[in-house]
C-alpha cells in the first residue's frame, strides 16, 4: 500500500485489529489455543481473525503481527488431530464451516511466504481427506452456514488444485463435487421466480430464522453467496451460472443494497428502507465477493461495485483511529449510541449502532480486518500472458512475474478517490501491456504516457476501453510512467424511492454534515466471563473505547437537488499529490465537500431512529432555506445518506 492507503492499513496495525491477539479473549483465550472462549459453537474466531490478519501483516511487513500469526497457526497445526481435524472439536461435535475461512488464511500465508508450504500443505491435504471422507458419510456439513458458505472451500480446493495438488487430483475434485451438490443451490434462488424482491418485512408469512430461504436472506450469507456462481463454474465450467450470478448481483444490490454499496441486513434482508441496518461482516463479504467476481468474470460493474462499498461502506463503520466499529450502520444514523426499549432491527440488539470494541457480537471484531488487506491483494491483476492490470484503483505498488516471464515493478501514486489522477511509474524486464480500469462513473478521461523515449497522449477519441472489462489497454516498453486523469463533469443522484436520492460525486458518497459531540467510556465486553483484558498487564488498553455519539446539527433536513455545488480543496499535477490527512476518514479531513440549499421538515423518530423520510406531500419547511454541508460518507459517523426533496427555487446544481 502506498498513500492514505498505507496510512490507514497502519492504523490497522496499531489499533483493534492489531492488537486483538493481546487482549480480545476471542482471539487471545480461543479454544483454539488452548483456552476457553469462543462466541459460537461453530468456533469461527480464530479462522476469521486469521484470514484477515494474514494479508494485513505481510502486505505490511508487519514483523510484530506475523509472530502473532506464527503463535497461532503454530499452536494449530501442532494440534491437529490425528485424523486430520483441526479444531477444538471432538468427532461428534465436528462442524466443517469453521474451517473455511481457516483455510483461506492458511491458503493466503502459503501466497505470501513461500517458506510456510512445508508446514501448511500436509495439514491441508490431512484436512482435505478427512473433509472428503465426512462429506461421503454426510456428517459435519448439517448446518447451513457451511452450506451457503462453501463456496470459501471450493476457492481453496481450486487453488490446491492448480499448484499444490501433490497426490490429491481426485479427492479434490470430487472434494467440491459434494460440497456444491451438497450445498444450498445459490443459483436457483437467483432465480425470477424465487427470489425474493420486495422488502422482507413485507412477506408473510414472516420470514425467520426458521425459514426454509432464510440462509439466502441472511445478510452475510447473501454476501459469501455472490461469487458463488463464479468459484462453481471455475470447476464444473457451466456457463449458465454466470448469468445466474450477475442476477444474483443485480438483485441483491438494487432491491436489499445501501447507497453505499454494501447489503442491508440486520441481519436478516429487508428492502431499502434507510432506517434499517448494514452488518460490518456483510461489508467486507461484499467486497472480497465483488473483487473474486471482477477477476474470475471480468464484469466492469464487479470493480465498480467493489470500490462504492471499499470507499464508503467499510470506513463509515470505524472510529478515525480504527480502534472502534460498529455492529450495523444506518443510511439515515444522526446519533450513535447504546438503544433501549423496542429495537427498530430484524435480530440485532441494543448495541447495534454503537462504536466499539465488539458491539452486539463478536463476530464483526474478528472478521473486520479481511476488508482493506484483501481490497489491496485484489488490486492489480494478470492479463493473459503478458498484461498486468490496475483492477480496483488505489495508490499502491506490485512487483510481479507475467505468464511469459516479463518481470514488472509499478507504483500508483494517487490520492484517488479523493483526487480523480492517478500517477504510475513502471520499469519491467521486457515490453508489456498495461491495463488501466475506467471506473463507470467517469466521462472521459486523458492518459500521458512515456514509454521509453516516446510520449503519447490517449483520450477517448484515440483509445476505447475494453466494453466488458471497462480496461484500456497501453502497450509500453520497458521504463515509463503515466499519467491518467479522470474526469467527471457532474454529481450523480440515484433514487432510492419516494423522492429520496443519494449523492455522489466519483467513487465517494456523500452525506449530510450533522456534526458530532463524542463521548466515551472504557470498552465493555459482551461477556462477563471474557473480560477485555491484556493477559500480561491485566488491563483494557487505554485506545479501547466505546463512543457515544450525538449530532449537533439538524438532521431533519430535506434539499433541493437544483443546488448542488461541489467543492474541493485538493489539487494535483502529473508529478505532485496534495499530501492528504491522517486519518482520512476523520471528520472534516477529506478535502471534498457538497453544499446545496435545504431546510428542515417535521420528521420524526420511529423506534428510537429516524423514521422512513416523509412523503413528498408531507414535506414542508419549518424555516428559512439555508445552506447545508454534505461531506464524503465514510468521514461522517454520523450522517443523513438518503435525503428527501423538496423545490426551493434556487439555481442548478454545479460542480467547481
Amino acid at each position: 500500500p502506498l498513500g492514505w492507503l498505507d496510512d490507514q492499513m497502519h492504523l490497522m496495525s496499531s489499533g483493534l485489529a492489531g492488537h486483538e491477539h493481546d487482549f480480545y479473549p476471542v482471539v487471545s483465550r480461543s479454544v483454539w489455543l488452548g483456552g476457553t472462549s469462543e462466541y459460537s459453537p461453530l468456533n469461527e474466531g480464530i479462522p476469521y481473525w486469521v484470514n484477515g490478519l494474514v494479508p494485513l501483516a505481510y502486505a505490511l511487513d508487519d514483523n510484530r503481527l506475523k509472530s502473532q500469526i506464527d503463535a497461532v497457526v503454530d499452536y494449530v497445526l501442532d494440534h491437529q488431530q490425528s485424523d486430520g481435524w483441526l479444531g477444538p472439536e471432538e468427532p461428534g461435535d465436528r462442524d466443517i464451516w469453521g474451517r473455511f475461512p481457516l483455510c483461506l488464511g492458511l491458503m493466503q500465508l502459503v501466497q505470501a511466504d513461500e517458506s510456510k508450504a512445508t508446514q501448511i500443505l500436509p495439514a491441508l491435504s490431512k484436512l482435505v481427506s478427512l473433509m472428503h471422507r465426512m462429506l461421503i458419510e454426510n456428517i459435519g456439513y448439517e448446518q447451513f452456514w457451511g452450506r451457503v458458505r462453501y463456496p470459501d472451500m471450493i476457492i481453496v480446493l481450486e487453488w490446491l488444485y492448480e499448484n499444490h495438488p501433490g497426490n490429491q487430483t481426485h479427492t479434490l475434485l470430487e472434494t467440491m463435487t459434494l460440497l456444491n451438490s451438497r450445498g444450498s443451490r445459490w443459483t436457483e434462488y437467483y432465480n425470477q421466480g424465487r427470489y425474493i424482491f420486495k422488502d422482507l418485512d413485507t412477506v408473510q408469512p414472516p420470514i425467520t430464522g426458521e425459514s426454509p430461504v432464510f440462509r439466502y436472506v441472511h445478510a452475510v450469507n447473501a454476501a459469501q453467496g455472490m461469487k458463488a456462481g463464479a468459484v462453481i463454474y471455475r470447476f464444473n465450467n457451466d456457463a449458465s451460472l454466470l448469468d445466474s450470478t450477475r442476477n444474483g448481483v443485480n438483485w441483491t444490490m438494487t432491491y436489499h443494497g445501501d447507497p453505499a454499496g454494501a447489503i442491508i441486513g440486520d441481519e436478516r434482508e429487508s428492502g431499502l428502507a434507510p432506517n434499517r441496518g448494514t452488518e460490518l461482516c456483510a461489508a467486507v463479504e461484499t467486497m472480497y465477493s465483488l473483487s473474486y467476481l471482477y477477476q474470475a468474470m471480468g464484469d466492469k460493474a464487479f470493480a465498480d461495485r467493489c470500490e462504492r462499498a471499499a470507499f464508503n461502506a467499510l470506513p463509515v463503520m470505524f472510529t478515525s483511529d480504527l480502534w472502534a466499529h460498529q455492529y450495523i450502520v444506518l443510511p439515515n444514523q444522526p446519533f450513535s449510541y447504546t438503544l433501549s426499549g423496542p429495537m427498530p432491527f430484524w435480530n440485532t440488539g441494543e448495541q447495534s449502532i454503537l462504536y466499539g470494541t465488539a458491539p452486539n457480537y463478536p463476530c464483526c471484531t474478528v472478521n473486520m480486518p479481511q476488508g482493506l488487506p484483501k481490497f489491496l491483494s485484489a488490486s492489480f491483476v494478470r492479463v493473459r500472458a503478458n498484461g498486468l492490470g490496475h483492477a480496483l484503483l488505489s495508490p499502491a505498488r506490485v512487483t510481479t512475474t507475467l505468464p511469459s516471464g516479463t518481470h514488472v515493478s509499478l507504483s500508483c501514486n494517487t490520492t484517488y478517490p479523493f483526487t480523480n489522477t492517478l500517477h504510475y511509474t513502471f520499469t519491467a524486464s521486457a515490453p508489456f501491456t498495461l491495463h488501466l480500469r475506467l471506473p463507470a462513473w467517469a466521462t472521459s478521461y486523458s492518459i500521458l504516457a512515456t514509454s521509453g523515449p516516446t510520449t503519447k497522449t490517449y483520450t477517448p477519441s484515440s483509445l476505447l476501453p475494453d466494453p466488458h472489462t471497462g480496461m484500456l489497454s497501453l502497450s509500453l516498453l520497458p521504463t515509463g510512467s503515466i499519467t491518467y486523469t479522470l474526469t467527471t463533469t457532474t454529481i450523480r443522484t440515484e433514487d432510492r424511492g419516494n423522492d429520496t436520492i443519494s449523492i455522489y460525486h466519483g467513487a465517494l458518497l456523500y452525506a449530510l454534515d450533522v456534526g458530532f459531540s463524542d463521548s466515551t467510556t472504557s470498552a465493555i465486553s459482551t461477556s462477563s466471563s471474557d473480560p477485555l483484558v491484556n493477559a500480561t498487564t491485566g488491563k483494557i488498553p487505554a485506545q479501547a473505547h466505546d463512543h457515544y455519539i450525538v449530532n449537533t446539527k439538524p438532521w431533519n433536513i430535506a434539499i433541493d437537488p437544483a443546488t448542488l455545488k461541489y467543492h474541493t480543496d485538493n489539487t494535483s499535477s502529473s508529478t505532485t499529490f496534495h499530501e492528504l490527512p491522517n486519518p482520512i476518514w476523520a471528520y472534516e479531513a477529506p478535502p471534498n465537500y457538497i453544499t446545496a440549499k435545504g431546510c428542515e421538515i417535521d420528521w420524526p423518530l420511529e423506534k428510537q431512529v429516524p423514521a422512513p423520510p416523509p412523503l413528498r406531500g408531507d414535506r414542508k419547511c419549518k424555516g428559512e432555506a439555508r445552506e447545508v454541508v454534505l461531506r464524503p460518507y465514510g468521514s461522517l459517523k454520523v450522517h443523513m445518506a438518503v435525503l428527501p426533496t423538496v423545490e426551493l427555487g434556487e439555481g442548478a446544481g454545479s460542480s467547481g
